[in-house]
């Protein structure tokens, strides 16, 4: 098999931020890899599939409002139906935190990883249609 992979990059809003100082919801990370994987079984199957279930998540880092974010995901293992997926987020960006301003924001030199998690989709056979 060779391997599939998908990557989303995107900015923390001032939205997604849910608990003082800023600190994003840990659920969020969890929405990004249900796109990634999404974008896995298209990639994979031609559709859409479901996600069955997380066999693991990890949240090792916080995540705040105006970081950038890279959630990145790989199909690990195929069954018949079943696809086992592997995700890793990471900050790659955040605020720099210069007095005066506020738009400032640094590279970081080595991303951070944030949250890692595997989980299961499926894609019943009758909706596979092997575009891999």
């Amino acid at each position: 098999m060779n391997e599939i992979t998908s990557m989303i990059r995107l900015r923390m809003g001032s939205h997604d931020a849910h608990y003082a100082g800023d600190l994003v919801d840990g659920a969020k990370m969890l929405q990004l890899f249900g796109d990634v994987a999404t974008e896995l079984l298209i990639r994979s199957d031609g559709d859409e599939g479901l996600f069955v279930a997380y066999d693991s998540v990890e949240f090792l880092a916080p995540v705040r409002a105006g970081d950038f974010i890279e959630a990145t995901g790989r199909i690990v293992a195929m069954g018949k139906t079943s696809r086992k997926m592997a995700f890793e987020a990471r900050k790659v960006i955040v605020p720099a935190g210069v007095k005066g301003q506020p738009s400032a924001c640094d590279v970081l030199p080595e991303p951070i990883v944030v949250c890692r998690a595997s989980g299961t989709c499926v894609v019943p056979a009758a909706c596979q249609r092997n575009v891999r």
